[in-house]
């Protein structure tokens, strides 16, 4: 069989992955995290700052591990006084903005752990979003951060 430079070039365009990376169309994963949760916990949730570099609004539609059962995008909205989770479709990422998935409101959750996490191991998480595009992540498993605490009093005098 020859082995002319031109069919060489084709094969190997042939052999390339096909679709885009979450970087190579603006989007940037940044401070992802995946809450370690008490022994016995079947579910864990993880945290992360999606930055839009691009000029088009963009969305993430999909989340997948293998160390979950079912991975899905939640958000908590207020039942009547009562703060609930809830399976949402997607979500938004503004052109130029971006999308805070953190405690109390969106976040990823791995539902029905395969195995118990531990702190500072790394989950495997695929993100997808509307353009085609994924992003591969290795996400450290982190101890929940503590509340800040309250302001302390002003000073006698000085309201």
């Amino acid at each position: 069989m020859p082995s002319h430079p031109a069919v060489l070039a084709l094969a190997a365009l042939l052999l390339l992955p096909v679709g885009a990376t979450a970087a190579d169309s603006g989007l940037v994963v940044s401070d992802a995290h995946v809450r370690l949760m008490p022994p016995g916990t079947p579910n864990s949730l993880a945290f992360m700052s999606i930055s839009n570099r691009s000029g088009s609004d963009r969305r993430l539609l999909q989340a997948a591990s293998p160390m979950a059962r079912t991975v899905e995008l939640h958000t908590h909205i207020d039942d009547h006084g009562v703060m609930r989770m809830r399976q949402i479709a997607a979500i938004d990422i503004p052109a130029g903005g971006r999308a805070e998935l953190r405690s109390g409101g969106q976040h990823v959750m791995l539902i029905g752990l395969r195995q118990p996490l531990r702190e500072g191991e790394h989950v495997p998480l695929t993100l997808r979003f509307d353009d085609g595009s994924t992003q591969q992540l290795e996400v450290p498993v982190r101890r929940p951060q503590p509340a800040l605490a309250a302001e302390p009093p002003a000073a006698p005098g000085k309201h």
